[in-house]
């Protein structure tokens, strides 16, 4: 396709992040990861979130977001509590927790899915090694234009 830019006022990444406060109740005691491209709309929610509530922001290296099993060291050493991925680089994560068991993720509240369709059976091998709501897995989805997110489903076991 061809690049293009959307105008997106500041007030819409205020709303989207408002409208979510109920289900997330994100806070200064929060660890985010930037882990995708500033030119990719998803870092609008991983970067925004992250300043507005207080919270700490993991910049993630390159190679590392390139390296699943660099990637889970680093969320068990910074402690993130809040997780976006697409669902393709979060199938590589888990297929890297099921080689290396043992990492602790205690810390992590929420992981965000969006950008891309998900295959909820593919998470099954994700429950079988992680409590259903420890963290929440939460589908999100939406298009450039309308600000990151316009759904939200929370996900429990299939």
């Amino acid at each position: 396709g061809r690049p293009k830019g959307v105008v997106v006022p500041h007030q819409n990444v205020v709303r989207l992040l408002r409208s979510t406060e109920e289900w997330f109740g994100f806070g200064a005691d929060d660890v985010w990861t930037l882990f995708h491209s500033y030119a990719f709309d998803f870092s609008v929610w991983e970067l925004w979130g992250s300043l507005l509530y207080g919270g700490r922001l993991v910049v993630v290296p390159y190679m590392t977001s390139r390296s699943p099993q660099d990637f889970l060291r680093l969320l068990e050493s910074e402690r993130v509590t809040v997780l976006n991925q697409t669902p393709s680089a979060f199938y590589q994560l888990m297929a890297a927790d099921r080689e290396g068991p043992g990492r602790d993720l205690s810390a992590l509240r929420f992981v965000v899915f969006g950008g891309e369709a998900l295959e909820l059976g593919r998470l099954e091998d994700w429950y079988s090694r992680h409590a259903e709501d420890a963290p929440t897995l939460v589908n999100m989805y939406g298009i450039t234009e309308t600000t990151v997110h316009v759904s939200y489903v929370a996900l429990d076991r299939v």
